[in-house]
């Protein structure tokens, strides 16, 4: 009986062991396995690098491959815009010892200056279909919001008053285009025709309102409100400037970046946490999501045009690189890899 006991023993013991070891086998080790594969992105992403001692616009695959300076000349070259069909690039440069509007195609060649004159032109934004450029200009002494066709010609000036208008952005069917301007004494969301008719002021609150983006169906417009010695929130409002609603609510500063391409979601940074890293909310401002858990600064989200990735900055690496993500924070991926500061990238549409 003993030995019919022992023997049974022995062989639950076995049987044990076998089971662990099967578990063990079964489970992700990450010293011996290669873990789920990560998707790339197929598409282009266009930034900025002073890599070669001055900023230049790069373009590369979006796995970081393929790597290529578009710009190659001694000045600064900055904030790249990509046209909506993807074939052209708008930029700002100095090369001609101002900032002027340029164009170019999206391999570099024909870069062409669009603005041609003594003051500062900056912040070009295509409208939808392609044809038109609105950009922010210096050459009446003060800023107004410019609008011109993409080849520079027929350059006209919208805003037309006194005081300093920033910020252009086309409504999603190109019909109107929002802005802010401190013509009210303190910043405030604007918007008007995209000829320059009806300027209609959206905001009344007693902050500062600054930098609208336009939600994919043009329906609300997000923006920016702060006072002064205050922390800068995220609000949200129909495009008529009605429903304003605060999305965010902390002792520290959010910074709006954009919707999401089905409208769903907003991505933006936050320093609630004693430094900024990307977060995601509903577009009721629920569910505020820390995607970027690390002890550096990370900025600028944007979502690519298919929802499937988060490109940003981050100077995790104590220098400003080109990282990818996907919408939930897995697989974060550094592109640029190299000891210079690489910003504003953009996806290729």
């Amino acid at each position: 009986m003993k030995i019919k006991i022992i023997l049974s023993l022995f062989i639950l013991i076995i049987l044990i062991h076998w089971a662990l070891q099967g578990c063990k086998k079964s489970a992700v080790d990450p010293e011996d396995s290669e873990g789920p594969e990560i998707i790339h992105y197929s598409g282009k992403i266009a930034f900025v690098s002073d890599r070669d001692g001055n900023y230049e616009i790069y373009i590369m695959n979006g796995n970081g491959s393929n790597l290529i300076n578009l710009t190659q000349n001694e000045s600064d070259d900055d904030y790249p815009v990509f046209s909506p069909d993807g074939s052209k690039i708008a930029f700002q440069s100095n090369r001609e010892g101002n900032s002027e509007i340029y164009i170019m195609d999206d391999n570099g060649s024909n870069q062409i200056n669009l603005t041609q004159n003594e003051s500062g032109d900056y912040n070009p934004v295509f409208s939808p279909d392609g044809s038109k450029i609105a950009f922010e200009s210096y050459r009446d002494d003060n800023n107004e919001i410019y609008i011109m066709d993409s080849d520079g010609s027929n350059q006209l000036n919208l805003t037309q008053n006194g005081d300093i208008d920033l910020g252009p952005v086309f409504s999603p069917d190109g019909s109107k285009i929002a802005f802010y301007s401190y013509r009210d004494e303190k910043e405030e969301i604007y918007i008007m025709d995209s000829d320059g008719s009806n300027q209609t002021r959206l905001t009344e609150m007693t902050g500062f309102d600054v930098l609208p983006v336009f939600s994919p169906d043009g329906s609300k417009i997000a923006f920016l409100s702060y006072s002064l010695g205050d922390d800068t929130e995220i609000y949200l409002m129909n495009v008529d400037g009605s429903n304003q609603i605060q999305l965010t609510n902390n002792e520290s500063n959010d910074w709006l970046r954009g919707f999401s391409p089905d409208g769903s979601k907003i991505a933006f940074y936050s320093y609630r946490d004693g430094h900024w890293d990307i977060y995601i909310m509903n577009l009721d401002g629920s569910n505020q999501t820390r995607l970027t858990q690390n002890e550096g600064d990370d900025r600028n989200p944007i979502f690519s045009p298919d929802g499937s990735k988060i490109v940003f900055t981050s100077d995790r690496d104590d220098n400003g690189e080109i990282y990818i993500m996907e919408p939930d924070g897995r697989n974060e991926i550094n592109l640029t890899k190299n000891e210079a500061y690489d910003k504003s990238p953009v996806f290729q549409p």
